[in-house]
């Protein structure tokens, strides 16, 4: 029998590495003895769960990824998915975010609550693993993740891997789950595959541009943001106020980046020089040594100290690897388990620098300073600005954060260093930040109530300019609170002109210090219950944006009592309603 001869793709041929190793397997299997039986590909399906998008494109990747590899792999968002779905399938991956308290996101909520209802079918057939992604800055570092993997073990569930807790930093714990993730999956293809030499999937060629073609033009992302120029910074608060609030503007025009009204930008921050030069006191180094920060390459210290680590917060893996290199007694003791509540109120408040001068003379080398340090992530603010109303630009609002414990003056890394450091003509590294699940209502005649203490009103301005440049015919209602009206009142003239022109349907303002009994914006909404549930029963969206860990909260459960006693409804046809609003994207959340 004479043998068939595998061609092979030449070296020199026009192809990246990848393309040429994939035609090579292609044409081995095309010319391989025998036809191998057809098999149907390993279904996978990748569920996510995200607040602000994040673990959104994470699953998008990780889709994507398998999808090349020959899986048919099913992408769905935990919103409006069914639990008992999860019986029918074999093998699932989530990718999930925790929010406020330890809380799932709001697309996962609804989910999560029905996995978790009594005599739920067990899932014996379900292999899964878990991605969780949080901040350990965080007490409830990826709660949810966690949550879910118990709650799927507990129902019968076999676990791939083991869970992951993924802090801000995502690229190299993704990578390496992703690739863990793909090793497993291709055992188990191989063990349901009669025949090893072919899996009967069918594959997608990856495509790579040709190595002499010319790199297309990238929109700003956070590893590559852009140097957008400061071309406005005013102050939107009075210097009598007990807080600072200021407004920014950014010039993006000529840049490649666009963004839709409900998104945030995200800003490279700064630690303070000051900071930085006082922890190098502390420290047998000079600053200028040089060492390698991941995707930066080699930085003198002090350069790394400035843009690249965090500094400013403890947390308590930073000081469980402190007390591992250090001799001092107090610190070890708070190691213990039963110790945990007091390394807990030892965190709070404090940095780098109260760690290395109380527990002095642990580091002796960059490297236990580097391998210690968490990265400086960038801060997301709302955007406050309408592409169409502002174009060429970008609006923050940016509430300064300053206060005073353990005997120091401390504040917010990227307020600070927006509200001191940063002048009209400075350029700061920036990029925009998606928000899909905050998006003005498709149809521009519907009402809408807006729900905005604070700097929560940042979206909700953007919103307002966006539906007066479109002609939107939708009445407007805003909810906004602050302390006091006549030093805190945001963007005062502007709203006050849209409600004397109409365009502002109605304006009902909480300002908790100007009465004996504080009244906020939770309270006006109870006031004005009847109207909020006509504007509901009329078709309504409602935005919440602002403080997660207690307003959010306050507004979700105030929501529940209006429709409960307006509607005449039961605590369970009213959880039924509102989340009925959700499912029909007309109660939409941006909460921090």
């Amino acid at each position: 029998m004479t043998q068939k001869l595998v061609p092979l793709i030449p070296e020199d041929a026009p192809f990246a590495p990848a393309q040429r190793a994939w035609l090579n397997g292609f044409l081995a299997g095309l010319y391989s003895y025998g036809p191998a039986p057809a098999v149907e590909p390993l279904r996978v399906a990748v569920l996510y769960g995200s607040q602000t998008g994040t673990a959104e494109g994470l699953a998008r990747k990780l889709a994507k990824h398998l999808k090349a590899a020959g899986y048919e792999a099913v992408l769905t968002s935990l919103e409006g998915y069914v639990p008992a779905t999860l019986a029918a399938e074999k093998n699932a991956l989530f990718v999930v975010s925790t929010y406020g308290e330890g809380d799932a996101p709001d697309a996962a909520q609804a989910f999560f609550q029905q996995l978790c209802v009594e005599h739920f079918p067990l899932l014996g057939n379900l292999s899964y693993a878990v991605f969780g992604l949080g901040d350990s800055h965080y007490e409830h570092f990826c709660q949810f993740g966690k949550d879910l993997d118990a709650k799927l073990h507990g129902l019968g569930g076999t676990r791939l891997l083991e869970r992951v807790d993924c802090d801000v930093e995502t690229d190299a714990p993704f990578a390496a789950w992703k690739n863990s993730v793909e090793e497993r999956l291709r055992g188990l293809a191989s063990a349901n595959s009669p025949a090893q030499e072919s899996t009967g999937a069918v594959l997608e060629m990856p495509v790579a541009a040709p190595e002499s073609a010319a790199p297309m033009t990238a929109a700003p992302s956070r590893d590559r943001p852009y140097a957008a120029p400061v071309v406005e910074k005013r102050a939107l608060t009075a210097a009598a106020s007990s807080k600072r609030t200021i407004h920014l503007s950014f010039a993006i025009d000529g840049a490649p980046m666009q963004y839709e009204a409900g998104d945030a930008c995200g800003v490279a921050p700064r630690n303070s020089p000051e900071l930085v030069d006082s922890i190098l006191g502390l420290l047998p180094f000079t600053g200028s040594e040089i060492i390698e920060v991941p995707k930066a390459g080699a930085l003198p210290l002090r350069e790394a100290l400035l843009e690249k680590f965090a500094i400013t917060r403890l947390t308590r893996n930073m000081v469980t690897q402190y007390a591992s290199i250090a001799s001092c007694g107090w610190l070890a003791e708070m190691m213990a388990p039963e110790q945990q509540a007091e390394l807990e109120r030892y965190v709070h408040g404090r940095d780098l620098f109260d760690l290395l001068k109380e527990c002095p003379g642990a580091i002796q080398t960059t490297e236990q300073l580097v391998g210690l340090l968490p990265r400086l992530t960038p801060r997301l603010y709302s955007i406050s600005s309408s592409p169409l109303a502002h174009p060429g630009q970008v609006h923050t609002t940016v509430s300064v954060v300053r206060f005073q414990t353990h005997g120091r003056e401390r504040g917010g890394v990227c307020s600070t260093l927006l509200d001191d450091r940063v002048a009209v003509g400075d350029r700061l590294p920036l990029y925009i930040h998606p928000n899909k699940k905050f998006r003005l209502p498709e149809d521009s005649s519907s009402p809408m109530i807006m729900i905005g203490p604070g700097t929560g009103i940042a979206p909700f301005r953007g919103f307002l300019h966006q539906r007066r440049v479109t002609g939107a015919t939708g009445r407007n209602w805003l909810f906004f609170g602050e302390r006091c009206a006549a030093t805190d009142f945001l963007y005062r003239e502007e709203l006050e002109s849209m409600k004397a022109d109409g365009h502002l349907t109605r304006l009902d303002t909480a300002f908790s210090r100007d009465r004996a009994q504080k009244v906020y914006v939770q309270d006006l909404m109870l006031k004005e219950a009847r109207q909020v549930w006509e504007w509901l029963e009329q078709g309504a969206y409602v935005y919440v944006c602002g403080d997660a860990f207690r307003m959010a909260k306050d507004v979700d459960k105030t929501l529940h009592s209006i429709v409960a006693t307006q509607g005449g409804m039961s605590e369970e046809d009213a959880g039924a309603y509102v989340n009925a609003l959700k499912e029909e994207r007309r109660y939409q959340r941006d909460v921090y």
